[in-house]
């Protein structure tokens, strides 16, 4: 397979994987991002790399039998959970896995304690967060047991090790990322804070009606 097939598609991969570093949401070797290129393949960032500096040809094809069609670059040890999450959700195409510092560290607590209430946008777009059980890193534990808990979610914790996000395309995968960091900041702020209030049950129903 050339280095040019899918250039833009791997392209915009190697862009928002270096957004999710620039923007301190993941490690120059942590996280991964997957985008769905049709029926039969996907692309993903792969392992070993500085994710900070990745340009299109670094960017992996992988069939959705889990056949790496560019042999020449070492898979994520991700690619499993990637595949199967995007075959367990054929209505997105997208995939944001980081490790964002405070997100991480409500990934720690079961039951999660991460308040999406706190600002009517956040709860929008995100929703109430879940807490994946912890699997090891890198295993098909790991890969079903989070697709499975993504057939009806658009972020996800992962116990003790950090965050998993789907969307349409990138941009929206990105976005839930990265207002699950902020969330997860504004939850650590909130408890030093007198008075503070979540969105009452009123105020989330309509929330709820808007995102259908």
């Amino acid at each position: 397979m050339g280095n040019l097939d899918f250039y833009n598609e791997r392209k915009s991969v190697a862009d928002y994987m270096r957004r999710l570093y620039d923007r301190h949401l993941t490690t120059a070797s942590g996280g991964n991002i997957s985008l769905r290129l049709n029926d039969k393949l996907f692309c993903i960032t792969p392992s070993a790399l500085d994710k900070g500096n990745l340009t299109p040809d670094l960017i992996a094809i992988v069939s959705f039998e889990g056949e790496n069609l560019t042999p020449h670059l070492p898979l994520s040890i991700e690619t499993e959970m990637h595949r199967k999450c995007l075959l367990a959700r054929p209505d997105r195409n997208a995939i944001v896995h980081a490790h964002p510092v405070y997100a991480c560290a409500y990934s720690t607590a079961q039951p999660c304690k991460l308040n999406t209430r706190l600002t009517a946008e956040a709860y929008y777009i995100i929703g109430d967060i879940t807490n994946v059980p912890y699997k090891l890193m890198g295993t098909s534990d790991l890969a079903d047991i989070v697709s499975t808990y993504i057939k009806d979610k658009e972020v996800m914790l992962m116990e003790n090790h950090g965050a998993i996000a789907v969307g349409t395309d990138l941009l929206r995968a990105f976005d839930c990322m990265e207002l699950l960091e902020r969330a997860a900041q504004m939850s650590y702020l909130v408890d030093s804070i007198q008075n503070s209030h979540e969105l009452t049950e009123e105020r989330i129903k309509p929330i709820i009606d808007m995102r259908g």
